[in-house]
């Protein structure tokens, strides 16, 4: 029987759980189904290690329920950021690590042969000329070496660019404080306060969408690629049906919702000839294949097109490039004018026009109307009439009426005309 240990080998794995507890929750050892329980008791016993201040425990009929309880608007910094920093590592990782650096603080430039035999001489500590090189490859790629060439031989250096900016630190105190809560990749910011053994005591965000940073590894690839203007090769797997799929796409931007912190990929499918967009929770893997030649005119394109996207959908259910929907209200003035307001507030550019004492008309043309549904559903008990060129769009709204009515008892139900 293998022992627990804290430290993680498979860091993907860790993150569903991570993300199972603190979205979901609310699930018994019985219903996690894709894992073995040996599997889930690890996990478990990881996150309650990890946060044990934050997670809760629910008794019911089926067994305990574990899940993660954390209130953005009372931290100072993301509890999630703990599991970057729980890898696992062999002895030799650890101490070639310390004697590395230790050798190159003084700033001279050893090729990986200099490095292996001071290690011997000053250390007396024996490695294997290539264990030294992938260590201090691995370590250019992280940016602590700097690696450069002088005809065949290949010298390493230690990288002092962040020693020296971390020796006037003060200014930037309050930049790091506040990005680490509410920037991308906010664990960045988080390792050089503590570096610089910094705690955030001004600001808090009360809306933080603290689960997000599990897919910043995800994220780091694709602006790596789309820095590179390359194609990238997706592994995704389906939220519903939890198949994997593999999938060939220009990234071209990252898409984030404001209401609930969720971010996307926006990509060009050569393949179909489409942009699509892909959760980034969804993608486990990014692998860069090759450099889109077009890939300026496709950030054109994706630029005119962005303006009839209303939510991250390319794609309707109809024959139509542009579903249009017309939406028609009655509004009580002066007293509810403030829908009026809501309308061209929020009506992501759709027109709003006036016909008559009382009524207007809200009309607009996108990409998928089906995205817009949840938002028309908020002017319930206004809407005179909801018109749209894609009839499975007002068949859906009104059947979603037909269920409330019935749900709720209510006589009358209107149906679509």
């Amino acid at each position: 029987m293998s022992d627990f240990h804290e430290l993680i080998k498979s860091f993907p794995k860790t993150r569903e759980y991570i993300r199972d507890f603190f979205v979901y929750g609310f699930k018994s050892r019985n219903e996690f189904r894709e894992k073995s329980p040996r599997t889930y008791d690890n996990e478990r016993r990881r996150l309650e290690s990890w946060f044990g201040s934050y997670v809760q425990r629910d008794y019911a009929s089926n067994g305990s329920n574990i899940s993660l309880a954390i209130d953005s608007n009372l931290l100072d910094t993301n509890p999630l950021f703990r599991v970057w920093k729980t890898k696992s590592f062999t002895d030799n990782d650890i101490v070639l690590h310390f004697l590395i650096l230790d050798l190159l603080r003084d700033g001279r430039a050893l090729t990986a042969e200099a490095i292996t035999s001071s290690l011997l001489d000053q250390y007396e500590t024996l490695f294997d000329i290539q264990t030294v090189r992938r260590k201090c490859n691995a370590y250019e790629k992280e940016g602590l070496l700097r690696k450069e060439k002088h005809g065949k031989a290949v010298t390493y250096s230690l990288d002092n660019t962040l020693a020296l900016w971390l020796g006037s630190h003060e200014p930037v105190l309050d930049a790091l404080d506040f990005y680490q809560i509410a920037g991308q990749l906010g664990i960045i910011a988080n390792e050089l306060s503590e570096q610089l053994d910094h705690r955030n005591r001004t600001f808090r965000v009360k809306h933080s969408f603290f689960v997000h940073t599990l897919e910043d590894e995800i994220l780091l690839a694709l602006l790596h690629a789309m820095r590179q203007k390359s194609e990238v090769q997706l592994k995704v797997k389906s939220s519903k049906s939890k198949t994997t799929n593999t999938a060939f796409c220009v990234p071209l931007q990252i898409f984030v919702s404001t209401r609930s912190g969720r971010r996307f990929l926006c990509g060009y499918l050569e393949r179909n000839r489409r942009f699509t967009c892909f959760r980034l929770d969804t993608v486990k893997q990014v692998f860069l294949t090759k450099v889109a030649e077009t890939y300026d005119d496709l950030q054109e394109k994706l630029s005119r097109n962005r303006r009839y996207v209303w939510g991250v959908s390319f794609q309707n259910s109809g024959r139509h490039h542009l579903d249009t929907l017309i939406m028609t209200l009655q509004i009580t003035e002066p007293a509810e004018n403030y829908i009026i307001g809501r309308l061209k507030r929020e009506g992501r550019g759709g027109t709003v026009t006036k016909t008559a004492p009382g009524i207007y008309t809200y009309e607009i043309s996108v990409f998928d109307c089906n995205e817009m549904l949840p938002w028309l559903r908020t002017f319930i008990g206004r809407i005179i009439s909801l018109e749209c060129s894609d009839p499975f769009v007002t068949r859906r709204f009104y059947q979603d009426l037909q269920v409330m009515y019935r749900q709720y008892q209510i006589g009358e139900q209107p149906t679509d005309a």
